[in-house]
C-alpha cells in the first residue's frame, strides 16, 4: 500500500495545510519514516504523533515540519496544538473505520505541516489541523482526487500557483 493526500482547512496565519503518506512498514514509506527519524534536518526535525507522552497513536504517525521551526513559539506550537490534532485526526480516523483497525500494526504515516510563523490562535491551529489531517487520511484512502476530477477541474483553478 502507497497512499497519498492533502488536506487544507481555514485561512490566514493559522491555516492548515498537511500532506500525508500512508504505507506499508516494510515498504517506501517505512523506510521514509526509519529515515526521517535517523536523519532529521536542523529545523525539520520529525516527531512521532502522540496522544499524551506515552500514548502513541496508531498507525505510527511521523511529523514533520514543511517549513524550518526557527523559534522556541513555533516549537511551541508544533509539539502542542499541531501534534495533538495530528495524533488525535489519526486515532479517530481508526475509530470511524476509515483506517482499518486490522492494519494499524502493518502501515505508517508520514505528515507534513506547516505552522505559519505568525500563527498565533492555538484553538484554529489545533481545529484546523485536526480537520486537514482528518480529510487527508479520507482522501488517501478513498484515492481522491480521481484524474476525471483533476481534468475536469484543472482549468478552473481558484487558489492557482501560478496562471499562464
Amino acid at each position: 500500500m502507497f497512499l497519498i493526500a492533502d488536506g487544507k482547512v481555514g485561512e490566514g496565519p493559522e491555516e492548515a495545510h498537511v500532506d500525508v503518506l500512508i504505507g506499508d512498514k516494510d515498504g517506501a514509506v517505512g523506510y521514509g519514516f526509519a529515515a526521517a527519524m535517523a536523519n532529521p534536518s536542523p529545523g525539520h526535525v520529525p516527531l512521532l504523533a502522540v496522544l499524551e507522552p506515552n500514548l502513541q497513536t496508531k498507525p505510527a504517525t511521523l511529523l514533520v515540519p514543511k517549513i524550518a521551526i526557527k523559534n522556541l513559539r513555533q516549537a511551541d506550537l508544533a509539539f502542542g496544538p499541531v501534534q495533538a490534532a495530528i495524533a488525535r485526526a489519526v486515532a479517530d480516523s481508526v475509530e470511524e473505520g476509515t483506517v482499518p483497525k486490522d492494519k494499524v500494526e502493518d502501515v505508517v504515516m508520514v505528515c507534513c505541516f506547516f505552522v505559519h510563523p505568525k500563527a498565533e490562535d492555538k484553538e484554529k491551529i489545533y481545529a484546523w489541523n485536526y480537520e486537514a489531517m482528518k480529510l487527508a487520511i479520507k482522501r488517501a484512502f478513498l484515492k481522491e482526487p480521481s484524474i476525471d476530477t483533476v481534468l475536469k477541474q484543472k482549468d478552473e483553478l481558484s487558489r492557482p500557483a501560478f496562471k499562464t
